[in-house]
């Protein structure tokens, strides 16, 4: 089929709507560059997308909503449902990624190291009192630790805390928002972020899963927080990133290793440690990957030769 009628979905109305607006609209301009013959349209999310799909049916739809909408897989059971075709992850795998315990708990049965952590309801977290529980908690993991709420990203409502009397901020804030927060043991040294591709090619060793040029980050402050992901001058990237080629090598598998675990498809980005030891420390996946300006997956895409346009026209064809 040449001519291809594809959907870019962005927006919705979590938090992160502003930065999936942006992603969307670089996507769409992509695509359209990529592949000039298609009709590449974008939409938002919301009561008027059931009614448009039915009525005017895409060939395949492209997420990019960030947050519970785009990556807890509900979106996405909704499309399985309407057999409407779609880049990335099914709603199950999305499910477990978008779960951090849950995706911690499977990764470490691969064998990749996650930080120790503790899940912590904001009922349970009432109901047993506050300070006796966060007493607990600081007392087995110990400080410094990450305080981050179980679902969400942009790293919205995760703090990281050095002492006792900041920790009961950091928990109001992850409650912020969702109903769950995950406390972890704080892993210093070197973030990166590692994006995978599955490549089609029966006939070659690159089919599957394959791990891009590895990204890393360098934040102005301690945290690469909302505000150091998406304004331009505050976080310096090193893509490929700084490494000793042993090192590039073990996050490169870690990455492929967590998209395999999860049953992840089309992309992916892993977000690692690694500490003064050299190992690597799983913190979080993401099935919907920014594609800002500042976004970390293209300049992985840009690093390998490729482009995003290139990139997912090849996934809407496959």
């Amino acid at each position: 089929m040449s001519h291809r009628n594809v959907l870019v979905l962005s927006g919705g109305l979590s938090p992160e709507r502003d930065v999936s607006l942006r992603s969307g609209r670089r996507v769409a301009d992509a695509l359209r560059s990529a592949r000039p013959e298609w009709e590449v349209l974008e939409a938002d999310v919301d009561a008027s997308l059931l009614p448009r799909l039915r009525e005017h049916r895409p060939d395949c739809v492209v997420p990019l909503l960030h947050g519970a909408a785009g990556e807890d897989g509900a979106l996405r059971d909704v499309l399985e449902t309407l057999d409407i075709a779609f880049v990335g992850s099914e709603a199950a795998a999305c499910r477990l990624a978008f779960d951090k315990p849950v995706a911690s708990s499977l990764v470490s049965g691969t064998g990749v190291a996650v930080p120790e952590f503790v899940v912590l309801p904001q009922s349970t977290f009432r109901e047993l009192g506050a300070p006796m529980v966060m007493e607990a908690v600081a007392e087995r993991i110990g400080f410094p630790l990450v305080v981050k709420p179980t679902r969400g990203g942009s790293a919205l409502g995760v703090s990281i805390v050095h002492r006792s009397q900041d920790l009961p901020p950091a928990m109001v804030s992850a409650f912020a928002y969702g109903d769950t927060a995950m406390i972890q043991r704080f892993v210093a040294g070197t973030e990166v972020a590692v994006s995978v591709i599955d490549t089609v090619d029966p006939d070659s060793d690159a089919d599957g899963p394959r791990a891009l040029p590895v990204v890393e980050i360098e934040p102005e402050g301690e945290m690469y927080d909302y505000h150091a992901r998406y304004t331009a001058g505050t976080t310096a990237f090193y893509c490929p990133a700084r490494l000793d080629a042993d090192v590039t090598a073990a996050v490169s598998e870690a990455a492929v290793t967590v998209h395999a675990a999860l049953g992840l498809t089309d992309l992916s980005r892993t977000d690692l440690i690694v500490d003064g030891d050299g190992t690597v420390w799983f913190l979080e996946v993401n099935v919907a990957p920014g594609m800002t300006e500042t976004s970390l997956m293209p300049q992985a895409i840009t690093a390998a030769g490729l482009s995003v346009g290139e990139v997912l026209a090849g996934m809407v064809e496959g």
